[in-house]
């Protein structure tokens, strides 16, 4: 059974001043998107599910989905605000204008899901070798299994200069996860590497593992997400903030006895499209695997 690529791709890009999800990198106007859709299908993976806003749908396709969707199993769900809430809870947000979050965003690609899958943001670049790792440890399991797993980095390879970035920091034990912790605020002070938690400034030393929302599940997951996602809308319907975040919620599901999730490590350098100032970074290291021969200078067949 060939896992299923579910990517998060729905997020209001805020702090990049556009829609990242389509913006082209490559020398075709290739997205980031379309590198780890590629990696993915090299991989093993048999199709992929993309979570979007519907405000973005026509330039989604227009900009990427079709073509893709030429040389691979692709399709798409939306990312409603609405769903998952009953009516008191719609009427307590409606001054809501971003989504809820990634755990209600996986959530709404629930029906879609037939097989293992991985998990990855959109805007981020994970090395090709991770997708295999996590590809051949899902390609090993059942739908019913509580064996999860995600590929975890470096906190050192992951930080921006342009500003800061948000990371799980991990705890593991003999090769498994035993908890997350979700840092919004990590940025560069100087040489050192701080992050802002609860107004106190916390030193990292840069070795640390960390998320960056790469994980691998069985369907079975689905069933914890649901309530842990109702748990956090019973208290936050009001608030226009507030996320349900995957890192948490995986946490979360570790702790109360409800899957396990092996740890894998990747020494990947990262690169992501977090700030305006990031685009010509991506577009360069794009350009440098290019020139290796890492990847093609086209990715997909235009016919």
């Amino acid at each position: 059974m060939k896992p299923t690529l579910v990517v998060l791709a729905a997020g209001m890009g805020s702090r990049y001043g556009g829609v990242k999800q389509i913006d082209g990198v490559g020398r075709h106007n290739e997205t980031l998107l379309d590198y780890a859709t590629y990696d993915a299908k090299h991989c093993g993976y048999g199709s992929v599910v993309y979570i979007i806003r519907q405000d973005i749908e026509k330039d989604f396709r227009e900009r990427f989905f079709d073509r893709v969707a030429k040389n691979f199993d692709a399709s798409y769900v939306f990312q409603r605000y609405e769903e998952f809430l009953n009516p008191s809870q719609i009427a307590d947000s409606k001054n809501r204008k971003k989504p809820w979050g990634t755990i209600h965003a996986l959530l709404c690609a629930k029906t879609a899901v037939k097989t293992p899958f991985g998990v990855i943001n959109a805007d981020d670049y994970y090395g090709r070798a991770a997708f295999e790792t996590l590809g051949t440890h899902l390609a090993g399991i059942a739908n019913d299994s509580v064996e999860h797993a995600m590929v975890g980095y470096v906190l050192g390879n992951t930080m921006s200069k342009s500003g800061a970035v948000s990371r799980g920091i991990c705890e593991i034990k003999d090769g498994y996860l035993v908890s997350m912790q979700e840092h919004t605020k990590i940025s560069y002070e100087g040489d050192r590497i701080v992050s802002i938690v609860d107004d106190k400034k916390i030193t990292l030393t840069g070795a640390e593992p960390v998320s960056m929302n790469f994980f691998g599940f069985s369907p079975m997951i689905f069933d914890y997400f649901t309530e842990f996602f109702q748990n956090f809308i019973e208290y936050n319907a009001v608030s226009e903030k507030a996320e349900c975040l995957l890192p948490e919620g995986a946490s979360s599901a570790v702790a109360k006895g409800r899957g396990k999730i092996k740890f894998f490590s990747s020494k990947e350098m990262w690169f992501g499209m977090t700030y305006p100032e990031d685009r010509e970074i991506v577009r360069t290291e794009i350009g440098r695997k290019i020139d290796a021969g890492y990847y093609p200078d086209q990715l997909w067949e235009r016919a």
